[in-house]
């Protein structure tokens, strides 16, 4: 298999293992975040598309991932349906003045 990357070092410091870690690295961000908003939270099918809908919606998206992460929840797909039939809670965690995590 062939793959090519474009950085921006000069030819000496980009070495074949580090050319690798940061290839791997940038998938691991992929599969550990845009993966979820695109998959589980269905990002690509949302219809915000003009103004600002689009980055408030991303950030919304991000919160709700990172709160459940937060909360050491290792799948966000079953913590996003649990959080859907416990909303209140969600809201009395955000509106606390002492949040705690659970």
């Amino acid at each position: 298999e062939t793959a090519y990357l474009t950085v921006s070092l000069p030819a000496g410091a980009a070495q074949p293992a580090d050319l690798g870690t940061w290839a791997r690295a940038e998938w691991h961000i992929e599969n550990r975040l845009h993966y979820v908003r695109d998959v589980t939270l269905r990002e690509d099918a949302h219809q915000a598309r003009t103004g600002n809908g689009p980055a408030v919606f991303a950030t919304l998206r991000n919160t709700a991932v990172g709160y459940h992460r937060s909360n050491g929840e290792p799948n966000i797909a079953r913590a996003t349906r649990r959080a859907n039939r416990r909303s209140t809670d969600l809201i009395d965690t955000v509106t606390s003045s002492y949040p705690t995590t659970q």
